[in-house]
C-alpha cells in the first residue's frame, strides 16, 4: 500500500516534471510538480475521455491506472494556463 502510493508520487513528479519543461515553466520544485502531474492526470483524462481519445500508455499500480500519456498532456495544459496569471520574475 505505501509502496504503490510512493510508486504513483514518482511518476506524477516524473510527468510533471515533463509538462513543466515542456511549457518553459521555471518555478517550484519536486512537490510541485507531483502537484501539476496528479492535476494533470485528472485534466488529461476528462480531456481524453470527452473527446474519444484511446488509452495511449498507462501504468497500474495496484488498483490505480495511472495514464502517463494524458497526464503530462494535461500538465502542460494546466501549467501553460497557469503560467499566465503567473508574475514575471525579473
Amino acid at each position: 500500500m505505501i509502496m504503490e502510493f510512493i510508486l504513483l508520487l514518482i511518476i506524477a513528479g516524473i510527468a510533471g516534471s515533463i509538462a513543466k519543461t515542456l511549457v518553459g515553466f521555471k518555478r517550484g520544485g519536486c512537490v510541485i510538480s507531483i502537484i501539476v502531474g496528479f492535476i494533470g492526470a485528472y485534466i488529461g483524462t476528462i480531456l481524453a475521455r470527452e473527446l474519444n481519445f484511446p488509452d495511449l500508455f498507462s501504468i497500474n499500480i495496484g488498483d490505480v491506472t495511472f495514464p502517463v500519456i494524458w497526464s503530462i498532456v494535461g500538465a502542460a495544459l494546466f501549467v501553460a494556463v497557469l503560467s499566465l496569471f503567473a508574475p514575471k520574475n525579473k
